[in-house]
């Protein structure tokens, strides 16, 4: 039988070598918890960076998937779907404002259809993004994407593309003029740092926006369906964006992204863009349960709930580390005085998964459906790990 070491040792072998990989062979999940090839149980409060909205392997999502998958798997959008169309009616429900949507596969692919479909329908070119913004690694949102490390590699990158500090609304005011065809925003800057959006800074962009005939597309991959406290993180605000991208947790885990398209956008013209697997049959069956559980099981209010008692318990840690804890929901970042990717470690040693978002803040996605109970756990041995002095380790995640 294979250990951890011989599955690290031929995925090495044969890996593309694009990801920072933790030291640690996961082959089942249930719940909040997964577990590696030697039986060590770990809470997950990084669920593939969101995805695991749910928790793994919830039982809704995966009788939708065994039962769609014994009916049909595929089909694509030139013909229609009985599950794409109840889908397409649940995600334009989300949103008052929302009209129709467009089914894809991932985050990065959301973004490059609400760019591309921003430039179609205002005929402008450019773009404004925000400093610390992450949108996506393809050309497109890689130019939305604002950390040098990722963009200085393939440059040059698409043209039109302009970056101004967040939170500043005079920073936005200077850069929305004539030629701008969307300002795009997170509502919480995740790989960014776990940075909030103030609320009056965010309705301010939607005025710009609408004055100077610009589109306001809001990046919710990371913050929507729930992770904030609320369905959408713009309902924090009262935002009615024109677009707004959704993606990891919508499915459950099976791939899939979504834009939702307002007035402002409207129905499209025929083959102005396009995806071969978007809408397939199973990911938009796995999509209707997830969302199933999501409204019955009031996932969002729970989280809001949870969110602030985890907040509340990581700013009780006493650790000179700590420089300060923020966040909203169940998106939460600790920043810390120097690198995060050593306590990574140290919380994996301890029998816990997060991530990091940017260099020196840890950053904690658990699912919503975790207890009060592992978030104690979790912020427990997270002061554990915050006393001891681990080797040191460059880089970080993003």
């Amino acid at each position: 039988m294979r250990m951890n070491g011989d599955w690290i040792a031929l995925e090495e072998r044969h890996t593309c070598g694009v990801y920072r990989k933790q030291p640690v062979v996961i082959v089942r999940g249930e719940g909040v918890r997964v577990w590696d090839t030697e039986g060590r149980e770990y809470v997950d409060c990084a669920t593939g960076h969101g995805v695991a909205l749910l928790g793994h392997s919830h039982p809704r999502v995966v009788a939708a998937i065994q039962e769609q998958a014994g009916r049909i798997i595929t089909c694509p959008e030139t013909l229609y779907n009985d599950r794409r169309a109840e889908l397409a009616a649940a995600l334009v429900s989300l949103a008052p404002w929302a009209e129709r949507v467009f089914l894809c596969n991932s985050g990065a692919e959301a973004v490059e259809a609400a760019l591309k479909f921003a430039r179609l329908v205002t005929r402008r070119p450019g773009i404004v993004a925000a400093r610390n913004g992450f949108h996506g690694r393809t050309m497109g949102a890689l130019s939305a994407t604002w950390r040098p490390e990722y963009r200085r590699p393939f440059e040059p990158l698409v043209p039109g593309f302009t970056h101004v500090p967040y939170n500043s609304p005079d920073a936005l005011e200077a850069a929305v003029g004539s030629e701008t065809a969307a300002v795009i925003l997170e509502v919480v800057q995740g790989e960014g740092g776990v940075y909030v959006g103030d609320g009056a800074y965010l309705r301010r962009v939607q005025e710009l926006c609408r004055a100077r005939g610009a589109l306001l597309i809001v990046d919710e991959i990371q913050t929507g369906l729930g992770r904030t406290g609320r369905m959408l993180a713009c309902e924090h605000h009262g935002l009615e964006p024109d677009m707004v991208c959704l993606a990891k947790g919508i499915a459950g885990g099976v791939p899939m992204g979504a834009v939702l398209l307002g007035p402002r956008v409207g129905k499209l013209p025929p083959a102005v863009h396009g995806s071969t697997f978007g809408g397939n049959p199973l990911a938009c069956a796995a999509a209707l349960a997830t969302l199933g559980v999501l409204r019955e099981e009031k996932l969002p209010e729970r989280a809001a709930e949870l969110g602030a008692f985890f907040l509340s318990r990581l700013r009780e840690v006493r650790s000179p580390l700590i420089r300060e804890v923020r966040g909203l929901g169940l998106m939460v970042g600790v920043e810390l005085r120097q690198k995060a990717r050593p306590y990574l470690r140290a919380l994996l040693q301890r029998g816990v998964l997060a991530l990091t978002a940017g260099p020196i803040v840890l950053r904690f996605l658990p699912p919503l459906v975790i207890s009060r109970e592992d978030l104690e756990e979790v912020a427990r041995k997270l002061e554990e790990a915050l006393t001891e002095s681990p080797l040191s380790e460059d880089g970080d995640d993003g």
